[in-house]
């Protein structure tokens, strides 16, 4: 849809998830435990797209979790994409393998979480909506509430760390904006959906495919942009009044709609972030990384210069590749590494 709306910058380049390079296997790695487990979302209750309450997540114990039983570890919070659930992240970025390859590294062991938050159309852009679901609390709060009950962690806002990965980018940008009292160190990798920006004319043929979308199973027919517009006005325009979707779309016979528009531009992280200077500076570290060749690299600056402007320190970096060449490898490289630097884990965490 090329309606006057606000631009998602989710075209297939910068929201697909696709193959990345992998690290090559550290020989000293020892094995992590995997766990696929369910987290009941008492946030997602009564969600008029009947997306699932009773969601999975893999869990990802460090070696010493098994033997050493009254170590107590941090905690990191990994957010997926979209169009993509935990289980296919999992593969994508290669856990274990990278994970077990950052503690042979040298990073400090810790627990790494992988929520799920596919929804009817996808994604649920990690929002809060009576429509998908409030997947913004079911992160923040039930899915930590949950492992921190669990398993042997460290229950400290200084143990705990969140990223997440273009939509998942989105979203550690969204959670970790509005929840700094739960989490004290956050990673935004390649995050879309920043920015909000007026498009061009309507596509009558775009719009005609939207609003024929009828039932939730009709999604599914729909090309990867269409489907991720569904998502979105699923998230950020949801009305309870105007089954079967219970959605407005910023176009309605063409013609866009101001009301949609505002409501989507409020979910812009570079809108709203300047209402949240005084959480993010309670952060221990911040970090925001993009590629040199992925179209959402403009979004990804301007945060970090927002971040800037107001003193809050973070580190920014521009590697070379795509959206989705080098995750595996930050992942392993860089994501981890920043947590064993800035996540507490000794007996004086506060």
């Amino acid at each position: 849809m090329k309606a006057l709306l606000i631009t998602l910058c989710f075209a297939v380049t910068g929201f697909c998830q696709v193959k990345t390079e992998v690290p090559p296997v550290e020989p000293a790695a020892k094995a992590v435990t995997v766990e696929r487990i369910k987290i009941h979302g008492a946030a997602l209750e009564g969600n008029l797209e009947g997306n699932a309450v009773d969601r999975d997540a893999i869990v990802y114990l460090p070696p010493s979790y098994s033997s050493n039983k009254k170590k107590r570890y941090p905690v990191v919070y990994a957010l997926h994409g979209y169009s993509i659930g935990a289980e296919q992240w999992s593969k994508e970025i290669h856990t274990p393998q990278v994970i077990e390859g950052a503690f042979a590294k040298g990073a400090q062991e810790m627990i790494v979480v992988l929520p799920d938050s596919k929804t009817v159309h996808n994604g649920s852009m990690y929002s809060s909506s009576v429509t998908t679901g409030d997947f913004e609390q079911y992160v923040a709060r039930d899915v930590v509430q949950y492992i921190d009950s669990h398993y042997r962690t460290i229950p400290k806002r200084s143990s705990r760390g969140l990223v997440g990965h273009s939509m998942g980018g989105y979203g550690a940008s969204r959670i970790g904006m509005k929840h700094s009292d739960v989490f004290g160190s956050l990673y935004i990798m390649s995050p879309c959906c920043m920015a909000a920006r007026a498009g061009g004319p309507s596509n009558p043929a775009m719009d005609k495919a939207l609003e024929e979308v009828k039932v939730p199973a009709d999604s599914a027919k729909l090309n990867f942009g269409l489907r991720a517009q569904l998502a979105t006005a699923a998230a950020w325009s949801p009305n309870p009044k105007n089954p079967p979707l219970y959605l407005d779309l910023p176009s309605k016979d063409g013609v866009p709609q101001p009301s949609v528009l505002n409501r989507w531009a409020a979910n812009a992280p570079l809108v709203f972030v300047h209402q949240y200077i005084g959480n993010l500076r309670q952060y221990r570290a911040i970090a925001i990384d993009v590629g040199d060749q992925d179209g959402l690299r403009a979004g990804a600056k301007e945060l970090h210069e927002i971040l800037d402007t107001y003193g809050i320190a973070n580190s920014f970096e521009i590697y070379s590749g795509t959206h989705t060449s080098a995750v595996a490898v930050r992942f392993q490289n860089f994501v981890m590494p920043f947590f064993h630097k800035h996540l507490c884990a000794g007996a004086g965490c506060q």
